[in-house]
Formats: structure tokens, C-alpha cells, sequence
């Protein structure tokens, strides 16, 4: 089929365009998202929409579409990456890399994080152009590298080299919300507003070191083992921050009645942790959203069996809620960990304190439309996108790729993991939804 053809009509199908993207072998390290960002770049020049490239390294660029619209509203952004995590050690009932649809579902690494949601957005893009649509203002579509090993090559090098690219943005659309959820027989549509940031940190003990074949009491390993211990079975305080407040606040009145009574005393920091407990499985889904965690992830310590190290050291996966900084993490670590325990910070990603929310009754209102069952709701997301690099230029990320998922549907489970997958008709939902946004933007 001609490169002119495909590019008239694959708007009409979201499915087959996250196929082609799946089919790009993107993992990250080491990325090479070359290929897949010319198959884009490709699809968007063929329409007549204008493009740039931007790269720090040929392989691993970002491209830059607009699409001018009349100047009455300002710009708005649409982001998404093409990178995706590894497959490693996992078993798939498809192969990950062969985008097949079965059961109704698009199978592959990336349906979900996020080239579901970059197939979305560049449906909704060009059927924006080839239909015509009046756009009040400009539609930026960023398309980058490397969000899945901290964005140096793809979101983080567009904001320190080329903020000018998004003059006069306010408002982005990009990763996650719009899936459905339930609570209950309750449909929620959460919307993110805000994220935690990364905080990594470097823990290090130490010990006497000695022969392998005299017995060692007390020393790295056992003060790693009890620290450990500590972290795995203490929370760290609770915090209720703006935008954790306006997400279970909205959830506990749709719900109402006892569960809604029950979901609000999440934000008693005296009930926090009683009611989390009381939840269970979501309980574990809401816990990091109301207080700073930390896991153990790296561990390093000797390099013969047969010596006793007298330093190993755990890298600690951090993250901090919206408006805390390094030095809030190391005093509440200290409260739970020995005086000898060594802190290091070794990455820290800031953003802003509390969400901007101009743009979420617009969002909203468009759910509700398509779908009258689901209730919108504000999201504090537990984990980190690229957003935290536009907050610098002052731009709000809303996490909108509308995704109906059937009631049984673990989207946390299944993300990242082995068969991840999205079904055909949640793409058609979230293109129909972001192109509803691109002509109602103001």
C-alpha cells in the first residue's frame, strides 16, 4: 500500500498503528528509537504536517510536529515516549515484539507504557489534518527517547536545549490517566494531575572485615540485614498533599455511603494507615500516595566468598510526594534506621508543590461524555514521566489517555509485566477522546 494511502486512513485505526509501533524493538537501555521515530516522522510529513528533529545522539532522537491552529486559545502539547522496558526473564503467552491482536487485545511490550497512548495521540493528530478540523490554538506533538532511564536523551534534553519549542505552552496531555478503575461496582476515570519524584539514595554500612572462615557477629552484612528489615516492615509518615486530598475526596463522595465513608478517613493521618491496612490490595495501590517510599533495589557488598566485607551498600529507590525534598526523606529515614546507616542522595528530580487544575473540567466533561457510567477523578500518580521536565518551563501535565479496561483488568499488574496488552476498543475510545480535546481546547 502506498506510503499516501496508509497515511489518509490509519487514523481510522488506532490498533494497526500501535502494531507497527510494538513491531520497533525499543528497550531501553539501549533504546534505539531511531527507527520507530522515523516511521512517525514519516507518517506526519506524509500528511503535510511539519516536523523537526531533535537529538542529542542520531540514534536516539525526538521529533517536534505542529500543527497551527487559529490563535484564539494557546498552544497545547501532546507527549508521549517509544522507549519500553525490558522483556528479560519474563514469559509471554505472545511474542512481545509481534504486536498480534487476539481476544480483542493489541499484545506487546509498550501497548500500555506508552505506545498505546503515542498510537492515540498521532490518530487524533492526523485525522485533525486530514479532516480539516477548526483547532482554536497549536497542536504541538512531541514524540521523544529514553523516558524509562531518566530522559537525559529525550524530555530532559528538549527542556535544557530547546524550551523554545514550547513558548507559550500552559497545558500537555501525556502519560497516565483516562483508564477506568473500579472501587466497588464503581467506574472511576482517574486524571493525573500530579506525580512523586525521584529520589534515589545510597545507603552504606560497615563492619569489620575479615577470613570467610571465622565466624563474623554483628558486621556489614547483619547491620545491612537489620536495615533491610527496618525498611520492609516501618512506613514512613503519613503526608496528605493537595492533590491526594482532591483524588480521595472526590472518590469517597461518588462512592458514598460506608465505603465512602471509609475511603474519606484517608485523609485523618491518625486513621491512614488503619484504613490502608483495612483495604488491603488497594490499600497497596494507595499506600505510596500518602506517604514517601523507599525500596531496596541494588545491592553491592564483597567480590570473593571467601573475605567478609566490611562495607556493602543497598541503592534505595525513593520517592517523594509532591511539595518534600531530599532532606524530608533523610530525616524521616532517620527516625527508622540506625545512627551508623551512611545517606547519600544520588538522583533527585523535583517538580512543582501542587497541580494546576485549569484544564481538568474540560478533561472531565469529555469523559463524562463518552462514557455517562465512569466518574472522573483528579490522580496523584505513584511513579515519575516526563513531566517533571516540562514543569520546568511552567507547563502542567494532565496524564489523559482514556482507556475503557475491562472490570477485571489489573493495569498495574499488567504494565511493564509479561502480556501487556490493551484492548482495541479502549485505543478507538482515547483517539475519539484526545480529538474531541484538540477542537475543544480554549
Amino acid at each position: 500500500m502506498a506510503a499516501a494511502s496508509v497515511t489518509s486512513s490509519i487514523h481510522q485505526r488506532p490498533a494497526e498503528l500501535l502494531q507497527r509501533l510494538i513491531r520497533f524493538d525499543t528497550t531501553n537501555p539501549p533504546g534505539n528509537e531511531a527507527e520507530c521515530i522515523n516511521f512517525i516522522n514519516a507518517l506526519l510529513t506524509g500528511a503535510g504536517i511539519k516536523t523537526t528533529i531533535l537529538a542529542r545522539a542520531p540514534e536516539r532522537p525526538n521529533l517536534i510536529a505542529r500543527m497551527a491552529g487559529h490563535g484564539s486559545a494557546p498552544p497545547l502539547l501532546l507527549y508521549g515516549h517509544v522507549d519500553v522496558v525490558t522483556t528479560e526473564n519474563q514469559q509471554w503467552q505472545h511474542p512481545p515484539f509481534e504486536g498480534k491482536i487476539v481476544d480483542d487485545f493489541v499484545w506487546g511490550r509498550g501497548a500500555l507504557d506508552m505506545k498505546g497512548g503515542v498510537a492515540m495521540m498521532l490518530a487524533a493528530v492526523l485525522r485533525a489534518k486530514v479532516e480539516g478540523a477548526q483547532l482554536p490554538g497549536d497542536v504541538v506533538l512531541a514524540i521523544v527517547s529514553d523516558e524509562e532511564n531518566l530522559g537525559g536523551y529525550g524530555a530532559g534534553f528538549l527542556v535544557e536545549n530547546h524550551a523554545d519549542v514550547f513558548a507559550g505552552i500552559r497545558y500537555a496531555i501525556g502519560e497516565f490517566g483516562g483508564f477506568s478503575f473500579y472501587v466497588g461496582r464503581k467506574k472511576f476515570y482517574p486524571i493525573m494531575i500530579a506525580e512523586k519524584q525521584v529520589c534515589w539514595l545510597n545507603a552504606t554500612v560497615r563492619g569489620p572485615a575479615g577470613h570467610g572462615s571465622l565466624p563474623a557477629r554483628g558486621g556489614a552484612m547483619a547491620k545491612l540485614a537489620g536495615l533491610l528489615g527496618r525498611l520492609d516492615q516501618k512506613r514512613l509518615p503519613v503526608h496528605i498533599t493537595p492533590a491526594a486530598r482532591l483524588m480521595f475526596k472526590n472518590m469517597a463522595t461518588a462512592l458514598g455511603g460506608l465505603n465512602g465513608l471509609i475511603l474519606g478517613q484517608l485523609l485523618t493521618p491518625a486513621l491512614t494507615n488503619i484504613v490502608l491496612n483495612v483495604l488491603g490490595e488497594k490499600g497497596r495501590v494507595f499506600d505510596p500516595l500518602l506517604h514517601n517510599t523507599v525500596n531496596a533495589t541494588v545491592l553491592h557488598g564483597g567480590d570473593k566468598i571467601n573475605v567478609i566485607p566490611g562495607r556493602v551498600s543497598v541503592e534505595l529507590d525513593g520517592r517523594l510526594l509532591p511539595g518534600y525534598e531530599p532532606d524530608d526523606m533523610m530525616a524521616e529515614l532517620r527516625q527508622i534506621i540506625d545512627h551508623d546507616v551512611e545517606l547519600e542522595v544520588m538522583q533527585y528530580d523535583p517538580g512543582p508543590a501542587e497541580p494546576d487544575m485549569g484544564l481538568f473540567d474540560k478533561l472531565a466533561g469529555i469523559l463524562k461524555e463518552f462514557d455517562p457510567e465512569g466518574t472522573p477523578i483528579p490522580l496523584l500518580l505513584s511513579g515519575t514521566s516526563d513531566a517533571r521536565f516540562f514543569s520546568k518551563l511552567g507547563i502542567q501535565t494532565y496524564g489523559f489517555l482514556p482507556m475503557p479496561l475491562p472490570q477485571d483488568f489489573n493495569f498495574s499488574q499488567t504494565i511493564h509485566a509479561a502480556d501487556e496488552r490493551v484492548p482495541v476498543d479502549a485505543l478507538d475510545f482515547g483517539t475519539k477522546a484526545i480529538y474531541e480535546l484538540l477542537k475543544r481546547f480554549e
